[in-house]
């Protein structure tokens, strides 16, 4: 990853979906809140803004599409600074729902270590450029646009 992190917030109701992301994330001055379930994210965040959240799309109460909405709001009224957030996805199909909320970043699951790390640095480096228009772009199941060839 391009950024040392500090605090991470990790949203999922799936344990293996936490193993691997604190696997993946963890070091020297990296910290953990663990939400495990989407109604506890608001109040985290109040109490310590995330350097990046990492949101389970399916997760019970509060999925993490309106989990980011919230945060998207939050943030407008500047009620909080900016979240950078990683969606995981369950299927590709699920890629413009991660888009339409505000998510820097998202990863289909199945995910591994290195899939995440790229997807944090994506969250929290965005690349700036031209973006490719939504009814041409082909996205790979990493969330970075799919090379044709």
């Amino acid at each position: 990853m391009g950024s040392v992190l500090v605090h991470v917030l990790i949203a999922t109701d799936a344990d293996w979906v936490l193993n691997e992301v604190r696997s993946a994330l963890e070091g020297a001055g990296t910290t953990f809140t663990v939400c495990r379930n989407g109604r506890e994210v608001s109040p985290a965040v109040d109490v310590q803004v995330p350097d990046v959240a990492v949101l389970d799309l399916q997760i019970g109460s509060m999925g993490g599409m309106a989990v980011t909405m919230a945060l998207r709001l939050d943030e407008t009224a500047g009620a909080v600074s900016h979240v950078p957030i990683v969606m995981l996805l369950d299927r590709t199909a699920d890629v413009h729902l991660a888009r339409r909320s505000g998510a820097e970043s998202w990863l289909v699951k199945p995910i591994d270590a290195l899939s995440i790390r790229r997807a944090v640095d994506r969250a929290i480096n965005p690349v700036v450029g031209t973006p490719v228009p939504d009814a041409v772009a082909e996205v790979a199941q990493d969330g970075e646009p799919a090379v044709s060839g």
